[in-house]
């Protein structure tokens, strides 16, 4: 008896533990809470089998609600889901037989930027398999605001427009403009004679044009494209369209209206390759994509790539039925940049190096900004975006004139128009007195014996003595400038000319050759001294460094560090201290005696006042009786010096020496002048 009293309370005390420990019903807060941690965790078949109310899963399949939200994130770039809902307050009461209606906020990120709005979701009491519990009622516009069954849901791209590149009075030098798709519609292009004259005229072989005509798609009334050109090349599109059955389409491409003048500074867009696309992965870059591939086109490309926008849209059934921007992220387009370059000046100057090999370059003296920067032979930039032919390729690069090379980022032996500079490091350190004569005679001098065979020589021993630096910059006199270096001697010419750049990274946006005083950067015996003090020796100059080398004498004392984009600060000093304001206008005076007087005739107009300084580097190899000789010319107006000009001519020993290169500046200036 007393066993069975155990027992039973024993069962009591199990059902009384059990009783007591039973869970409270869940809320539909509870369930809200679970369900959207499984929302943002993208777990869409967990929520569709035990979150989603039973009308929602009869009315919409896993279709519906988890391979589409999958496929949708995917397609649209869709991650970073974040639900939240106004919490319900502490002593809410709920009632199984009513809704119980939240709102939701619901945000994402997408391809097209973050979207963000509100819903209400209505948790229902539902029995299920003898439980009780709440669930969420569903439709698909807790996917994407107001999408339905119906709707489709598609993401666009916004195409952005490439910046543009203008000169500093907004002429256009790389700009999105038109050219000319040049093709033929085959029902009229009739007689077969003509296939050769087309071929020729587009630089393309007839077998090409067979392959055009003979696709697959083309049927007689057709137009069959064959190859775009510039719209510089309107006289040739004319030409074409003369021929029936010739014609042409309008189409977007990158124009350069300055064409070769321009091409070494503006470079050009074309194709990107896989290299580049491998080395650019994740910038956002295709493999149809254009790219800058050289000059500035390259250096600027950040700036002047655009980035495309991208629109998320839904759009009903339908036919005919408006797509619904859902977020749209808005395309930028590149930046217009502007340069310091004058481009009429630049044409001015490309032009009247009239092909011959060279470089040019003009600086303003009073703040470094770079007018002109030229380099000739030139190319086309267009042929090079439009994808030159591997033949057309290497008949450029075997030109024995080097159009692909670029020269004003190389340097050269600057001869005499180096012998300014000089003459202003022996002038500040007091030891060259420019009123102090030197009685020279003789083609050839040397120091003493000790020189050997080394002679240093002069082209005009007609100088009449004394020689002052007047006459000496006047007759070019080397003699002259030898024995003013040798005075100053090596370490203190050496540390005038570090004063003025030589040896150091020139600071400017394009990648140009330093000046370099030897090749070593020391001067190891006298006779290389006497050989740097005129430019020759193994000095090498930049051209636009050149150009910058006059600036103190045109302004007294300043070198500016040269700028080439026009939002850049100007007038910013490289050099100080150069010159004294005295010394300045000494040189000042010389160099338009130079003009005046000496051998530089060609610029010794009547309508503008040049002051500058000739030079001849001679280029000879061992044992030649003669050298290659390059010419230069360093000049400005001394009335109105808005501009320095430095301008190299290679190969003018059969032209008449740096006189030919002195014509070309004062041809260029003067057409400026008249533009």
């Amino acid at each position: 008896m007393k066993r069975r009293w155990l027992s039973a309370l024993f069962v009591l005390s199990i059902i009384l533990v059990t009783g007591c420990t039973k869970e409270e019903p869940a809320t539909p807060d509870d369930r809200l809470q679970e369900y959207v941690a499984l929302w943002q965790n993208n777990d869409f078949t967990k929520m569709y089998n035990e979150y989603l109310t039973g009308g929602t899963t009869a009315t919409f399949n896993t279709d519906h609600f988890i391979d589409r939200q999958e496929k949708l994130q995917k397609d649209l770039g869709i991650e970073n889901i974040i639900v939240t809902y106004d919490p319900p307050a502490a002593d809410k009461e709920w009632n199984t037989e009513e809704p119980a209606p939240f709102t939701v906020h619901i945000s994402m990120d997408t391809a097209a930027g973050p979207l963000a709005f509100d819903k209400e979701l209505v948790m229902l009491h539902e029995l299920r398999e003898e439980e009780e519990n709440w669930y969420a009622e569903w439709d698909p516009s807790f996917i994407l605001p107001g999408l339905g069954t119906k709707e489709t849901v598609g993401i666009s791209t916004i195409l952005s427009k490439r910046g543009e590149i203008v000169d500093r009075n907004g002429l256009p030098i790389a700009i999105n403009g038109a050219g000319y798709e040049i093709g033929l519609v085959p029902e009229r292009f009739t007689d077969s004679s003509n296939k050769q004259v087309v071929a020729d005229l587009l630089g393309v072989s007839t077998d090409y044009i067979d392959k055009q005509l003979n696709q697959s798609w083309v049927k007689p009334s057709y137009f069959v494209p064959l190859k775009v050109l510039s719209n510089t090349k309107k006289d040739l599109v004319d030409r074409l369209i003369e021929l029936p059955g010739v014609t042409y389409q309008k189409s977007e491409m990158r124009e350069y209206p300055f064409g070769e003048a321009l091409a070494h500074v503006s470079g050009y867009v074309g194709k990107i390759t896989a290299e580049q696309l491998e080395k650019l992965e994740g910038k956002g870059y295709t493999e149809t994509d254009l790219i800058g591939r050289q000059g500035l086109e390259r250096v600027l490309e950040e700036r002047l790539r655009g980035q495309d926008g991208i629109r998320i849209y839904m759009k009903e059934a339908e036919a005919g039925a408006t797509p619904i921007t859902i977020i749209e992220q808005p395309a930028k387009d590149g930046e217009i940049i502007s340069l310091t370059i004058d481009a009429k000046l630049q044409k001015a100057l490309f032009d009247s190096m009239k092909g011959e090999p060279g470089a040019s370059a003009a600086v303003d003296p009073q703040t470094g900004e770079t007018l002109a920067l030229v380099s000739s032979p030139s190319f086309d930039p267009t042929e090079f975006m439009l994808g030159v032919s591997s033949a057309r390729y290497n008949e450029l690069a075997e030109d024995p004139l080097k159009p692909l090379f670029n020269r004003y980022a190389a340097s050269y032996a600057p001869g005499s128009t180096l012998k300014p500079i000089t003459a202003a490091i022996g002038m500040e350190i007091g030891k060259l007195n420019p009123e102090e004569g030197l009685n020279i005679t003789g083609r050839t001098w040397q120091k003493d014996a000790s020189w050997g065979n080394y002679r240093v020589s002069r082209l005009h021993p007609e100088a009449p003595n004394p020689i002052n630096l007047n006459n000496a910059l006047i007759y070019s006199d080397n003699i002259y400038f030898a024995q003013q270096a040798l005075a100053m001697g090596r370490q203190t010419f050496i540390d005038g000319l570090t004063r003025y750049g030589f040896g150091e990274d020139i600071p400017f946006i394009l990648n140009i050759a330093s000046s370099q005083i030897s090749n070593d950067g020391k001067i190891s015996s006298e006779g290389q001294l006497a050989d740097t003090s005129f430019g020759q020796g193994q000095m090498l100059t930049n051209i636009v460094h050149l150009a910058a080398m006059y600036e103190p004498i045109v302004n007294g004392g300043t070198m500016y560090k040269p700028t080439l984009l026009l939002e850049d600060k100007h007038s910013e000093v490289w050099k100080d201290g150069l010159l004294s304001k005295e010394n300045a206008q000494i040189l000042r005076t010389n160099l338009r005696d130079v003009v005046v007087k000496g051998y530089a005739q060609s610029a010794n107009l009547p309508t503008i006042a040049f002051a500058g300084k000739t030079g001849t580097a001679e280029l000879k190899a061992a044992g030649a009786d003669r050298g290659h000789e390059n010419g230069f010319f360093v000049a400005y107006d001394s009335d109105d010096p808005a501009y320095i000009i430095a301008m190299m001519i290679e190969g003018i020993e059969d032209e008449g020496g740096s006189n030919y290169v002195a014509a070309m500046v004062a041809d260029a200036v003067t057409l400026h002048r008249g533009q």
